[in-house]
């Protein structure tokens, strides 16, 4: 354990919270999109996303964060289409239906 109060173990973080241990998996979405979204779209998709995580893998909401990471359009290519779909094929679990 760190001075923070953190300790790590295989697949999990483990944080103090009141004196007490309490072990859980730290998922972080990170979501890539154009600029031009609201603020109250891109909270309710991150809201959508948590409670799925959450749902889905068991977890409290203490485990979930989840960023929105905004992408000009004449950069989606090279940072976004080329390195992470053409690039990791493998990591795709929803196949885009475009090509660039």
């Amino acid at each position: 354990m760190d001075g923070a109060g953190w300790s790590r173990s295989a697949g999990t973080i483990q944080c103090r919270f009141s004196g007490e241990m309490k072990e859980s998996a730290m998922p972080h979405v990170i979501v890539k999109l154009w600029p031009g979204k609201s603020e109250k779209q891109k909270t309710r998709l991150a809201d959508a996303i948590a409670k799925s995580v959450m749902d889905i893998f068991d977890y409290g909401a203490e485990s979930v964060s989840v960023a929105m990471e905004e992408i000009d359009p004449q950069d989606w290519k090279d940072e976004v289409y080329q390195p992470d779909i053409l690039g990791h094929p493998e990591r795709l679990y929803k196949k885009p239906g475009y090509k660039m």
